[in-house]
């Protein structure tokens, strides 16, 4: 393992019906493997199937007894059933309370270690840094929460990396959210650059720079001169909304295609044309939307089926950034991680599966 990715498509929608297990196996795989310590930042870890809790749950309950350090951070901050509505039309990712209970269930009385997270906003990460400051360090890092929907009825991708020198970066982020249990101040020039192999590799964390990931996006939107293709479950960055007008307004690039959540977007943007203020942003969305595909996901209950477009992916060129951080105002507050990775093979790979997810829904709108 170098850099390893493993794309999750809805298994109603294109997806196989082995993917869930799989993953589960995948990630108990990457657990097992610890040698010295595992450190987890996961908004949502829910898992009621046996077939996917049993794997993944064992995995870390035998490194923990085998002496390993397992530590897992988690959201304490998801919203009452009451709350929801504002919750999603800021462009929040939804998701029911229930982590720190299944935690506290499936770990008490064991060796492993939780705590929660508390801020005004989101502790969204999805992150697990295995044997931090040795030579075999890696993490394992994308779009997907750990719950039965998230690897059954969604789209989203895990990004495994090799790389002591970039572990180190996901570990000082880990560190300010354990020790302050808050997300407050982390993140802060919390950014850099590495090379694993010959792929330029550029990560960042928000609440701190936030607003640089924000302009990171927008900047790659710029910059891309053949193709972007883009994959969010909300798009609502005025920043970056703007550098793709830009981009089709001025026919930029040969390929423009992507594909968001149409169900999460219609809230937002009928809550946009509600405010004077806000009309001419919507208008940019629904144009910008003429050339994408939109999945029709149920509405969110905390009981229903969770199948979101839930992917945070932008190819542009031979780049492609990805993570847990959601292209709104909303994520540049939250705790989030991006990757953006300078790799061709890389790139073109998440180009394949963005037209999949595309023809897919596209399909299914006609």
């Amino acid at each position: 393992m170098a850099i390893d990715v493993t794309f999750l498509r809805d298994i109603e929608n294109g997806g196989r019906q082995e993917q869930p297990l799989e993953i589960a196996t995948l990630l108990a795989k990457f657990i097992s493997a610890a040698k010295v310590s595992l450190h987890i930042a996961i908004y949502d870890f829910r898992l009621t199937d046996p077939n996917l809790s049993d794997p993944v749950i064992n995995a870390l309950k035998e490194r923990a007894e085998a002496g390993i350090k397992v530590k897992i951070a988690f959201d304490h901050g998801k919203p009452d059933a009451q709350n929801v509505d504002p919750f999603l039309e800021s462009g929040s990712d939804p998701a029911p309370k229930g982590t720190k209970g299944f935690l506290e269930t499936v770990f008490g009385g064991t060796k492993v270690e939780i705590e929660s997270i508390a801020g005004s906003k989101l502790m969204h990460n999805k992150y697990v840094i295995r044997d931090v400051n040795t030579p075999q360090a890696a993490v394992l890092m994308g779009s997907a929460n750990f719950t039965d929907g998230a690897w059954t009825y969604q789209d989203n991708n895990i990004v495994q990396i090799a790389s002591p020198q970039l572990c180190s970066y996901y570990e000082t982020d880990f560190q300010e959210l354990w020790v302050s249990g808050n997300i407050k101040s982390t993140g802060v020039n919390d950014q850099g650059t590495v090379m694993v192999g010959r792929s330029k590799i550029e990560v960042a964390f928000s609440p701190g720079e936030g607003q640089t990931i924000d302009r990171m996006i927008s900047n790659l939107i710029n910059t891309a001169r053949t193709r972007i293709k883009i994959a969010s479950m909300v798009i609502t960055s005025h920043t970056i909304l703007g550098a793709l007008d830009d981009a089709l307004r001025h026919k930029q690039v040969e390929e423009f295609a992507g594909v968001y959540d149409e169900t999460q977007m219609n809230a937002i943007v009928k809550k946009w044309k509600k405010s004077l203020t806000s009309n001419g942003i919507a208008t940019t969305f629904e144009e910008i939307a003429t050339h994408l595909a939109g999945k029709e996901s149920t509405p969110y209950t905390p009981t229903g089926k969770h199948n979101f477009m839930h992917d945070k992916v932008v190819v542009c060129d031979d780049a492609v950034l990805t993570g847990s951080f959601n292209f709104s105002r909303s994520a540049t507050q939250n705790a989030e991680n991006i990757l953006v990775i300078h790799d061709k093979g890389l790139a073109d790979r998440y180009s394949d599966y963005i037209d999949l997810l595309v023809k897919q829904y596209t399909h299914i709108s006609q």
